[in-house]
């Protein structure tokens, strides 16, 4: 699938504010680099429908023993101990350790030893906790990813060394074992202890994943390779709202075109980024906060929601806005699949331009059969004249108004909006107010 950074920003799947980004939501990793990687993975949809499949098979795996996870044998310190091993110099370590020069090399470099027995302790941990986990995942029947790094795992751990270290008591370990242990690992198990962290990381990434559809109660995705897209949603919400209201919704080949109204706050762009968000994380292989959902493979995703001027440019807020529209027009006449969101056509521009841009644009876009599009707009009245076009289908949400307070139902209707509540929010807000007393 194809994103660019402007789509990611305006879903907040990253965010200057970490806590206000869908990274910090499903973030449950227990390492850096396990953080890092689950970074990558939010920042890369998957390319094809077997990618997506697999990944969702590997976090229902994973699902099945998050709650079995080792998290006291392999820990971020852990990882951090055995790389800061080999960055450390140490005193030379004799190729034969005994007990005499074992005893000698202690009491000489006694800080060197207290490094080396705390990263052969600390890789007695790791290398004990990457067999539990393919231990676990051995029990199931695995993803191909699965497969792939429990297999490489037991490669690197099935050295006659490593295994030895791994039946060690901690407890009972004598100078001479760790100098052996710790000669052998610093000499001859550094491109292994490095990848199994890699390989430790990726899993810790899919962890958080799995842990995250689990803790939310995600549905994974029905994801086809149709050739129209299409989506079809039951229950579907925003996944940051600690209160969500559910929506349900679907898009077409036949009915392509979703023209969304309702006044400000009712409710519009947390609708259409739920939708992105979902379309988004299902091509990640990752469940979707919706109680059901069905869609075709998408090409693309694009949105046009949080579009800014630049001054340094000199551009304004319209011209970023018809740029912004020019290229979604030139990505999706490539003929693929593609779900495009825009909240607010042409804010940037006085109303008379805005409805004769805005309808130009809608009539279109409709005609690409080859995408499917939410589009929320004030501008109620370019909807009637759109009504003759079947595939436009048209939803709005209803506001209503009791003792100057306004009630936001958030519930999806069919129709167009007619709500205009600007002046009585000015008056709600006191500014009426505050005018009459200038």
């Amino acid at each position: 699938m194809q994103v660019d950074k402007t789509t990611l920003a305006d879903l907040s799947i990253f965010h200057a504010d970490e806590e206000q980004s869908i990274f910090h939501h499903l973030n449950f990793t227990l390492t850096n680099g396990g953080r890092e990687y689950l970074r990558q993975l939010l920042g890369r949809p998957l390319d094809s429908l077997g990618e997506i499949l697999d990944t969702q098979n590997t976090l229902r795996q994973l699902m099945v023993i998050s709650d079995k996870w080792p998290t006291t044998t392999v820990t971020n310190g852990t990882v951090m101990v055995i790389e800061k091993f080999f960055d450390t110099p140490v005193s030379s370590i004799s190729s034969y350790p005994n007990a005499v020069n074992s005893i000698v090399y202690k009491i000489i470099n006694a800080p060197d030893y207290s490094l080396i027995r705390y990263s052969v302790e600390h890789t007695i941990n790791f290398t004990r906790g990457l067999q539990d986990i393919i231990d676990l995942l051995r029990e199931q029947t695995m993803s191909r990813q699965l497969v792939t790094w429990t297999t490489r795992i037991g490669m690197l751990l099935n050295k006659p060394t490593i295994q030895d270290l791994m039946r060690e008591d901690k407890k009972l370990l004598k100078p001479v074992d760790i100098l052996r242990y710790g000669g052998f690992i610093r000499k001859h198990y550094k491109s292994a202890a490095f990848e199994l962290v890699d390989i430790y990381s990726k899993l810790d990434a899919y962890l958080s994943m799995a842990v995250s559809c689990k803790k939310y109660g995600f549905c994974f995705p029905e994801i086809t390779d149709s050739c129209d897209p299409f989506i079809k949603a039951d229950g579907l919400y925003h996944l940051q709202l600690r209160v969500p209201v559910s929506y349900d919704i679907e898009l077409s080949v036949e009915k392509n075109f979703l023209f969304l109204t309702g006044a400000n706050m009712a409710g519009k762009s947390t609708f259409i980024k739920a939708i992105g968000i979902s379309a988004y994380l299902a091509h990640l292989g990752m469940g979707v906060p919706a109680k059901k959902m069905q869609l075709s493979y998408l090409d693309g995703l694009l949105s046009n929601i949080q579009v800014v001027d630049n001054i340094l440019k000199g551009e304004s807020f319209f011209f970023n806005e018809v740029q912004r529209i020019k290229n979604t027009i030139e990505k999706i006449g490539d003929g693929k699949k593609w779900l495009i969101l825009i909240d607010e056509l042409f804010k940037g521009t006085n109303q008379q331009d805005a409805v004769k841009c805005s309808t130009t644009v809608i009539e279109g876009l409709r005609k690409m059969k080859n995408a499917l599009f939410i589009l929320s707009t004030h501008l109620y009245e370019i909807g009637d004249d759109l009504r003759k076009y079947e595939n436009i289908q048209f939803h709005y949400f209803e506001t209503s108004v009791k003792d100057d307070q306004l009630l936001f139902s958030y519930q999806l209707k069919e129709g167009i909006s007619n709500d205009r509540l600007g002046y009585l929010i000015l008056r709600r807000e006191g500014v009426i107010s505050l005018l009459n007393k200038l």
